[in-house]
């Protein structure tokens, strides 16, 4: 396993058993996935003002948050950055407006 997100999806599963007055990971997970899900949002925040700056710099280590509790949340929910992958190469070659009208489509 030479891939960095890999090998952190690893490390965050590996210590969801761990005690979490020593693991962040473990606090969030003892949390639950809505605390979880709150954290991912206030990293999604925090990227979209890094965006909104005059550095494009300062953007890589809040993206590096975001995906970082992503990973956390994948994790709690059963799921693997395969999934993501799997789910990505479905929609490769698929026109981005075409993509969205048919989850709409599955929506309603």
């Amino acid at each position: 396993m030479t891939d960095p997100l890999d090998r952190l999806q690893a490390t965050i599963a590996a210590r969801r058993a761990a005690d979490p007055a020593g693991s962040y990971v473990a606090s969030l997970f003892a949390k639950g996935r809505a605390r979880i899900a709150q954290k991912l949002g206030e990293e999604a925040v925090e990227c979209v003002i890094a965006a909104c700056g005059p550095d494009p710099a300062k953007i890589v280590p809040e993206a590096a948050d975001l995906i970082f509790h992503l990973l956390v949340l994948l994790t709690d929910a059963g799921l693997s950055l395969d999934d993501l992958r799997a789910e990505l190469a479905r929609r490769e070659g698929v026109g981005g407006l075409v993509e969205k009208a048919g989850r709409e489509t599955e929506r309603r």
